[in-house]
This record gives structure tokens, sequence and C-alpha cells, in this order.
């Protein structure tokens, strides 16, 4: 089937959500990458999705606040942390694009133990935080458990102007409407819903990280191509629903 169109406002409406949460002051940092490079660390039933022939791998830093299950409130101290993705792109064999967390580190055990054993995410327990100064903002990761430890990340990006029109690029690399997951050996959808992104380009002033290694994923040799902020979003996850499990390579791009 084909991939669904990239679509800027979220295709479904969630109404009976199995978590609600924030996600706050993201820096979305992305690189080009040969789709062929990154199939193998797919989950079964997804292959790359690709924009222009390529796919993206994403460094995505931000602040958790308020996870809460169902309708329940959102919980302050335990569900508000910082975390760091290292993400890859999907798409199924219905057609649902997605992302593919290749790691998830944040700073709270708890959730962490509890993304591990009952979704199965590659969440990390690290040391963490996000400051804000101005149109500043730095990201620090160092990982404790379990492993490889010590694994890093530092990043400090400067917010430039509003995005009034995103490019296809920029709407492909963001609007992302659930993630795929091996779940218990077979691949699963969970769709999450929220507003259309507010994003900022961005310049990335530092970045010195070894995350990606960590990941399994090439260490970048060029500037990311893409660098965007955004001071964030409510958000609704659905429940999750299996994808077929084999899907053909897509043909050239995928838009």
């Amino acid at each position: 089937m084909a991939p669904e169109p990239v679509v800027p406002d979220a295709p479904t409406r969630i109404r009976d959500p199995l978590l609600t949460q924030e996600w706050l002051d993201l820096a979305f940092v992305h690189w080009a990458v040969d789709p062929d490079a990154v199939a193998p660390l797919l989950p079964s039933g997804t292959v790359p999705d690709t924009h222009e022939g390529l796919t993206y791998v994403g460094l995505v830093a931000f602040r958790m606040h308020k996870v809460g299950w169902l309708r329940l409130p959102g919980i302050p101290y335990l569900g508000s942390f910082p975390e760091t993705n290292v993400r890859l792109y999907s798409v199924d064999a219905h057609g649902r694009r997605g992302v593919v967390f290749r790691s998830m580190d944040a700073s709270r055990l708890i959730p962490v133990v509890f993304g591990r054993l009952g979704f199965q995410l590659p969440y990390l327990w690290s040391r963490m935080s996000v400051r804000t100064e101005g149109r500043t903002v730095d990201y620090t990761s160092s990982r404790r458990w379990p492993g490889p430890r010590g694994a890093y990340s530092r990043l400090r990006v400067e917010r430039g102007e509003r995005v009034e029109e995103p490019t296809e690029l920029e709407h492909f690399l963001t609007a992302r409407w659930g993630l795929h997951n091996a779940f218990f050996g077979t691949a699963v959808h969970l769709p999450n819903e929220h507003p259309r992104w507010p994003l900022y380009r961005a310049e990335l002033v530092a970045c010195e990280e070894n995350l990606l290694a960590a990941a399994g994923l090439p260490t970048p040799q060029e500037a990311p191509v893409s660098v965007l902020y955004s001071p964030g979003v409510p958000v609704r996850l659905g429940r999750p629903s299996r994808s077929a499990p084999t899907v053909p390579h897509p043909r050239g791009p995928s838009r």
C-alpha cells in the first residue's frame, strides 16, 4: 500500500487516549542517510520512509511534561523529565508513516523501567538537563543504565525566526502521527495526536554526541540538513495496533 500523505495536522482524533503528555522545548536535528543503511535497524513489517529518495536520522532533545494515564491528570514529578531520542523514519504495509526509536534517554528511572517493560521501548536512564537563556537552549545527557554507560550528548541551539510555511521536508520530519515498535516479536503502530507544530528555524551552535554510534548508526560526517526548534505541544497517544508482518521496499521517492 502506498504511504499515506504527509499532512501537518493529525489525520485522526484520539478520543480515548492511552497516555497524555506535553513535549516542550524541542530541538530537532536531522541528517540524511541512505535508506539501505538503516533498513536492517527497523522492526519487521516496516521499511524506511523516504523523501526524494533519502531517509533521515533524527536527534531530538526536549522536556517531557506531566505524563498521565487515560484521562487522569499528568504526574508533576515522575511524569516530567528531560529526554533525548535517536529516531528513524518508517512506513508499514498499511501505509502508516511513523518513527522508530533507536534510543530514548530519560532522567527518571521509574518511567524508564516502565517504558522498557511495559512497551518494550529502548528507554535508558541518564543524567540530563535542559537550560534556556533567551533564544539559546542547552541540552545535556550522560547515560547511566543499562549502557553503553557514559554515552552522551551536548547540544546547544539558538532559536531563529518563526517558520510561517514549513517546507515539504520540514513537514516530513516533524508531522509524524505514530511510532512503530517491535513488541513481543511483532511490529505495532502506536498513534499520536497533537496540534500543528509551532516551528522555528534554529542554528546548531554546538553538538558533541555519541548517541548515534551507540544506537548502531554511523557518526555524521557532515552538518545536519535540518535544525528546528519548537516550544512544544500537548500530546495524546492512542492504543497500539499490529503492523503487517512483511512489506515491499518502496520504489522511488515517497511523499
